[in-house]
């Protein structure tokens, strides 16, 4: 016994000093020197309780559906002409519905074949022949790849976001799916909303386009504009600090798009002007530096969203894979749009559907009544154990106060986030590991009005209750677990506090009160009554 109790206390030891080694970082100060020995690690505050913004975002599925037709539109057109084949220009129209013609018909046969082959995720909804020898194809998605189009493009909207709110700095994000595709994006901490808010939903469409300067402004602004071109508004700086725009014709083939950036940062020009420069992959540069040589004196628009920022003129070949953007931005705009450069485009739009802000006032309102209401409840269930069970109680207390150190302890290890609903789960579980005490302590008073020793009485008691507290506790846990799985937000944090505190007070309760009494039975003298 003496050998095991000695193994016990060392592993009751050892798990009590690495529970204050992750609690303590959450509650010395920054400028304490135990910042420099301790685990970087603190407890996470969830938005209800350090405020924050909370946004539900809407994919536009639509969007990303005629996203895809239009790259399967030329995706075919050019696998058509490697095989001799003659389709003009595919284009989509509402409907989600890919319209191309094939302008000889007798290659109808081997355009079916081809489409049959290679593009078996479209599906042909009509075929019109003309008297001039065409035939008007019109095609559509297949439902299961229209699905596989609209999850996918969820999927990839959350890791863009999750990617720019990682490089945006704010810490414990919580960014989820749901249902219908919208995206709820909560971020604690964060004050400035609308800034978050232009990040998140920048669709970011980098596209480089030829300017024609030949086209006739005029008639453009009046609708006349010639096929394959398209009228765009360069943006402008006006001398008082506002922007203006300036018409400009675009060739509406882009030469190159933000696919190929591989780096975007923020640098300064002569002036201490701000500006972006980006670095293109392998295959980005060696398309930049052919299209820089081929169009030499002439202007190259710089498009993102639609909108142009700048048009300079083409001086010499670029070599290197280097770009800028130019555009009279402040230091922020510059930064906000390196990043969201970096993290990549949207697969398609997102619109914020809700909007929500928490004052960190009100944050620290539940945190004051959340606190007050555990230390409230902590001080009368130490009192009463105390005076009901004495020695008994007491062990309790200490066991309790040991259970609420390992719940914060495992709140910062694992970086869980603690929530308002996650207080409720501790003040929960102080009561069940008060409970479980009362069962063995009820246990071994039975065995005592038996007329047992304390010694057998304790080892009865603890026999027969070991069996009904993790009975008890294992179903809670499963509980606890299903909540985590299917909830959300402040639910997942409810059942991560209630689960380490069950396991906490498990192991407190059973384990580490056991040890007490044991320590006592092998101090106390024959005939020694115990005050439980």
């Amino acid at each position: 016994m003496k050998g095991s109790l000695r193994y016990r206390i060392i592993l009751a030891l050892f798990v009590g000093v690495l529970g204050l080694v992750y609690v303590l970082p959450s509650f010395v100060g920054k400028d304490s020197p135990l910042k420099n020995v301790l685990p970087a690690d603190e407890i996470s505050l969830g938005l209800d309780l350090k405020g924050g913004v909370h946004l539900t975002l809407g994919v536009d599925i639509p969007k990303a559906i005629e996203y895809n037709l239009n790259q399967l539109g030329q995706d075919i057109r050019s696998a058509a002409r490697e095989e001799g084949i003659a389709v003009l220009k595919p284009a989509v129209r509402a409907g989600e519905k890919l319209d191309f013609t094939l302008l000889k018909s007798e290659q109808q046969k081997a355009l079916d074949e081809l489409l049959k082959q290679h593009y078996r995720v479209l599906k042909v909804d009509a075929r019109e022949a003309d008297a001039d020898g065409k035939v008007r194809y019109t095609m559509e998605m297949t439902p299961e790849y229209r699905r596989d189009v609209a999850k996918l493009t969820v999927d990839q909207v959350l890791k863009t976001i999750r990617t720019r709110i990682d490089q945006f700095g704010v810490a414990e994000p919580d960014i989820r799916r749901q249902q219908d595709d919208r995206i709820q994006v909560q971020l604690p901490g964060l004050d400035d909303p609308q800034r978050a808010i232009d990040i998140i939903g920048r669709t970011a469409h980098l596209e480089f386009k030829l300017v024609d300067d030949a086209a006739d402004l005029t008639k453009a602004e009046k609708g006349i504009i010639a096929p394959g071109r398209e009228l765009a508004a360069l943006k402008k700086l006006r001398a008082d600090g506002t922007y203006g725009q300036q018409p400009i014709v675009l060739k509406k083939d882009a030469v190159l798009s933000g696919e190929y950036i591989t780096d975007a940062h923020v640098s300064y020009d002569n002036f201490g002007q701000p500006y972006v420069s980006m670095t293109f992959n392998p295959r980005g540069a060696r398309i930049f530096a052919r299209v820089t040589g081929e169009n030499v004196k002439k202007r190259l628009a710089i498009v993102l969203d639609g909108e142009v920022y700048s048009a300079p003129s083409i001086q010499d070949k670029i070599v290197g894979g280097r770009a800028q953007i130019t555009g009279s931005f402040s230091d922020t705009e510059a930064a906000d749009l390196a990043l969201v450069l970096r993290s990549g485009a949207l697969p398609a739009p997102v619109k914020v559907l809700e909007e929500r802000s928490v004052g960190p006032s009100l944050g620290q309102e539940s945190i004051d009544k959340g606190v007050t209401a555990a230390f409230a409840g902590f001080i009368l269930v130490l009192g009463f154990m105390a005076v009901y069970y004495g020695f008994g109680g007491i062990v309790a207390d200490l066991a309790l106060v040991f259970n609420i150190v390992l719940i914060m302890a495992g709140l910062a290890g694992f970086g869980a986030t603690l929530t308002l609903p996650g207080i409720a789960g501790i003040i929960l579980t102080i009561g069940m590991a008060v409970d479980a005490n009362v069962i063995i302590f009820e246990r071994i008073r039975e065995e005592l009005r038996r007329g047992l020793t304390p010694r057998a009485a304790i080892d009865e008691g603890y026999s027969k209750a070991t069996l009904t507290i993790l009975d008890a506790n294992v179903t809670t846990i499963l509980a606890a677990v299903i909540l985590y799985q299917f909830g959300t937000g402040p639910i997942r944090g409810f059942a991560v506090t209630l689960t380490l505190g069950i396991l906490a007070s498990m192991f407190t309760a059973i384990f580490v009160t056991r040890i007490l009494f044991d320590m006592w039975a092998a101090k106390a003298k024959p005939g020694a009554s115990l005050s439980i």
